[in-house]
């Protein structure tokens, strides 16, 4: 247990303990606080720190007393934080943080947790895919909302054309159909689902790893609620980033249980191999997480994203995009002690 968390659960022991004399104050101060957590979809590995945080007591120790709200393909869990119904909310990206600005939505993400998005595109071996140039003469499924964000920096970086693009429905059969062809996905998900439909291991090509350095899995919360609320906002943040500590390189199956528990269409084994991905391809735990732990942003990754999002004409370059972060509740190494040592 690191040193933080070992104090708050000492405080909390205490005044615990302060509870049996049955004075008011000491029942008001073991007290937790509420806090409400709205995902951007349903119950799946890449959420699963936030629910290691809950299952292990992380939360609690903090003074938290953490629901986590499902997303879904019907659930507009960010209105619901704008809308102050939620407390925090999982952010997909960071050009979404940079549409709030664009917008004058008062949010502000207060952490990164993965430090790759995890978009990728997938290509059948007989293509002899190794680098991204390899994708420009193949066949193309890219989402509708892909083809406004990373398609438009795959052209203004790699020179790629849309004239060999086909739209992505979530359906992987016309890619399986077409050997020439190469279709989005998340490396947490569909290079899983391609071998067990396909029994081929298609070739995985991570947009990060070639720039396109977005964070992914943000913690976000209004702006005031920040402002007004920083030790809470600054528990619920460290909490979770010892969650996911304890979820990459401890013992995740009770975490796991409440996965699968709020979306029983889970797999045990879908979600090894998701925890696996997480750690071969360093979505969560590399880059500034390696030496300010996880959660990690800077100012040069923000600066750097947001100029490559101007090139390729996803952001206006007039908005203030140092507004949709803040470094406050970050880069303090926690949970370091929790790697393990090589």
């Amino acid at each position: 247990m690191p040193l933080s968390l070992l104090l708050r659960a000492l405080t909390f022991g205490l005044v615990a303990l302060a509870v049996a004399d049955g004075s008011p104050e000491a029942r008001a101060a073991t007290t937790l606080d509420k806090v409400s957590f709205g995902t951007n979809w349903v119950a799946e590995a890449e959420h699963g720190g936030f629910y290691q945080a809950v299952a292990d007591g992380t939360y609690k120790a903090y003074g938290l007393d953490v629901t986590i709200v499902p997303g879904g393909p019907n659930v507009n869990n960010r209105i619901q934080l704008i809308a102050g119904k939620l407390d925090f909310f999982m952010s997909a990206n960071t050009l979404q943080s940079f549409d709030a600005v664009a917008n004058k939505v008062p949010v502000v993400a207060v952490a990164a947790i993965f430090q790759k998005d995890p978009q990728v595109f997938l290509a059948h071996p007989e293509s002899k895919v190794g680098k991204i140039e390899d994708l420009k003469p193949l066949t193309l499924f890219v989402s509708k909302e892909g083809m406004p964000t990373y398609f438009q920096w795959l052209k203004s970086e790699y020179g790629f054309s849309e004239d060999n693009v086909k739209p992505y429905t979530s359906n992987a059969q016309p890619f399986l159909a077409d050997k020439s062809s190469a279709m989005q996905g998340y490396v947490t998900s569909e290079p899983y689902a391609v071998e067990k439909q396909a029994k081929f291991r298609p070739s995985v090509l991570l947009l990060a790893d070639y720039g396109f350095n977005s964070y992914s899995t943000l913690i976000e919360t209004r702006t005031a609620f920040a402002e007004k609320k920083a030790d809470l906002v600054q528990r619920f943040v460290d909490a979770s980033i010892i969650g996911w500590y304890n979820y990459l390189y401890g013992d995740n199956r009770a975490a796991n249980a409440l996965i699968k528990k709020s979306n029983p269409d889970m797999s045990d084994e879908l979600l090894a191999y998701s925890v696996d991905a997480m750690k071969a391809y360093g979505i969560v735990d590399s880059g500034d997480a390696l030496t300010n732990g996880i959660g990690a942003m800077s100012d040069e990754r923000m600066a750097s994203f947001f100029a490559k999002m101007v090139r390729a004409g996803v952001t206006r370059s007039n908005i203030d995009y140092r507004k949709s972060y803040t470094l406050r509740f970050v880069n303090k190494a926690v949970g370091l002690d929790l790697r393990p040592k090589k």
